[in-house]
Order: C-alpha cells, then structure tokens, then sequence
C-alpha cells in the first residue's frame, strides 16, 4: 500500500523573510500594485504618485520664492527706514538752533534800532550764548580743557609753538575751544604750546 504523503514546502536556503509591514510600505496606495525598483536602486513611480510629487514640488517652489519676496522687501524696508533715520537725527537739534537764530536776528534789530545802547546789546548777546551752552550740554557735548593742561594729540591741534618759562609742551593760549561729543572728540582744540627757550 504506497503512502499518500502529502508534500511539504522546504524553506528555500538562505531566502529572507519579508515582514508585513514592509510590503504594507512597498504596497503604498497604488491600489496593491507595488513600487518596482530597479537593480541601481532607482525608484519607479505610477502616474499618480508622480503627479503628487510634481504638485508637492511646485508648492514647495511658490512657497520658497515667496519667502525670498518677502526677506527682499523686509531688508529694503530697513535700508529706508535706517535711511530716513540718519537723514533726519538731527532734526530736533537743528529745530533748537533755529529758535537761537531767532534770538540772535532779534537782538541785531534792537541794536540797529538804538546805536548808542551797547549795554542792552551786549547782554542779548550773552543771553544767546547761554542759551547754545544749554543746548550742547543737553545733548551731551561738552568743551576740551586745553589752557594750562599739557598737550594732548588726541584732543589738541598745535597752531604755534612759542618759547615761553612754563614747561615745554604746555598749551599757554587756547586759538579755537575743542568739543566732546560723549567720549569722542568732535572737534580738536586749535592750541598754541611751550617750547624750551634758546640758550642766551
């Protein structure tokens, strides 16, 4: 009597076994056709899913050059406005001098109206330059000390040299005042300094 054996499937030697979820991943959503891949390796899509990535492309293109837009307008819109701001910083100094310059034509006119009041014009005078102290003071500038300091080639100018008793290097005579604006010199002080007299 032969034995009606019934046949058996011998796992192939050394064949890899293929999880579910990496056919799931192969699978995708092309309606269970799976995604062919060639022996190099490149990737063959359906027409569907090339249509989805052409779109997904496109959309990433429009947003890409929009921020480009964007970032370009934001850095012009700075350059103008930092533009506009160095124009115009000194708008409120300059609207408080013209208020000075009013006091000062005022104080012309009173003069040529009484030739023999010097007094009264001398004070308006005087007044006029209290009031440009004040105002460089508020904006924290300040004159150099040059008379009697020796001399300092970052805040003074040597017009002239004159032998004099005081030591050499000395400024004896102050030409044209110096100014500081903060910590930084503005305007040098024009100064005449002490040299050493000659041997008589």
């Amino acid at each position: 009597m032969i034995e009606n054996k019934s046949e058996e499937k011998q796992p192939v030697e050394n064949e890899e076994m293929i999880s579910p979820e990496i056919v799931d991943d192969v699978v995708g959503e092309s309606g269970g056709k799976p995604v062919e891949e060639t022996v190099e390796g490149t990737v063959v899509l359906n027409v569907s899913e090339h249509e989805k990535l052409l779109k997904e492309l496109a959309e990433s293109k429009e947003k890409y050059v929009r921020l480009v837009a964007e970032f370009d307008n934001a850095r012009k819109r700075s350059d103008r406005e930092r533009s506009e701001f160095v124009k115009y910083a000194n708008e409120g100094l300059v609207t408080d001098f013209l208020t000075i310059m009013d006091d000062l034509d005022r104080v012309v006119i009173a003069a040529n109206a009484n030739h023999q009041d010097y007094q009264s014009f001398l004070k308006g005078v005087e007044m006029v330059m209290a009031r440009i102290h004040e105002l460089l003071r508020k904006n924290n500038v300040k004159p150099i000390e040059a008379l009697g300091k020796p001399f300092d080639p970052h805040s003074h100018e040597i017009l002239m040299q004159e032998p004099s008793d005081q030591e050499e290097g000395t400024v004896i005579e102050e030409m044209q005042k110096g100014y500081l604006l903060g910590d930084r010199v503005v305007r040098t002080a024009k100064v005449k300094v002490a040299v050493k007299k000659e041997n008589e």
